[in-house]
């Protein structure tokens, strides 16, 4: 069920992409799934955003981990992987 992953690798597939903070609250969800079949970081991100506008701006500034990694624009990211968009956070 949900706890099942595709395999990690080449080949066609779904990619989870989980949002953090305020991504979360600009998209209306915790989660998104999109059709993948293997690209980079950069990538990922073009088609975040045409998926949904709204997160452009914030994407943008955006840390992209990947297995628990984090990940440049460059890095592949892999059918399957476990993917998190964590935005910037400020504090005191």
């Amino acid at each position: 069920m949900h706890d099942q992953q595709a395999p990690t690798g080449s080949g066609n597939g779904t990619l989870r992409i989980n949002l953090f903070a305020g991504m979360a609250d600009f998209s209306g969800c915790r989660s998104v799934e999109i059709e993948w079949s293997g690209g980079t970081v950069g990538d990922l991100r073009s088609r975040l955003a045409a998926r949904i506008p709204a997160i452009e701006a914030l994407l943008n500034r955006s840390a992209v981990a990947i297995a628990g990694a984090y990940a440049q624009d460059a890095a592949d990211v892999p059918c399957g992987a476990e993917v998190a968009i964590i935005p910037p956070v400020s504090g005191g």
